[in-house]
């Protein structure tokens, strides 16, 4: 798979989690650390780390250490980058092809 395609999974995998989309909407009331998130969500730390790592490859998620914890927030940018990927893979386009004749 070429790596923009690989790029563009990473960003639908992190969407396509029940427990992952319910970290993002803790996380858009502004920065949490991983200790709230851990209290809000009744998971365990590994199954935290494992869902957040997610979301921070995908650039949706920023993550900031401080001391012993790590604070999580919505990434402006990687927001942005994900709703336009959304919409520049489901705009028609213009097609070389067209006109051709398949499968008679």
């Amino acid at each position: 798979m070429e790596n923009r395609h690989l790029d563009n999974a990473r960003v639908f995998k992190a969407f396509c989690d029940e427990n992952r989309l319910m970290i993002l909407d803790l996380l858009q009331s502004g920065e949490k650390c991983a200790c709230i998130l851990l209290e809000r969500l009744s998971i365990a730390q590994s199954t935290l780390s494992h869902h957040m790592k997610i979301l921070v490859e995908s650039g949706i998620v920023d993550a900031r250490k401080a001391g012993k914890w790590t604070y999580y927030s919505i990434s402006e940018s990687g927001s942005e980058s994900a709703m336009r990927l959304l919409r520049d893979l489901t705009t028609v386009t213009c097609d070389d092809t067209a006109g051709a004749v398949c499968c008679e």
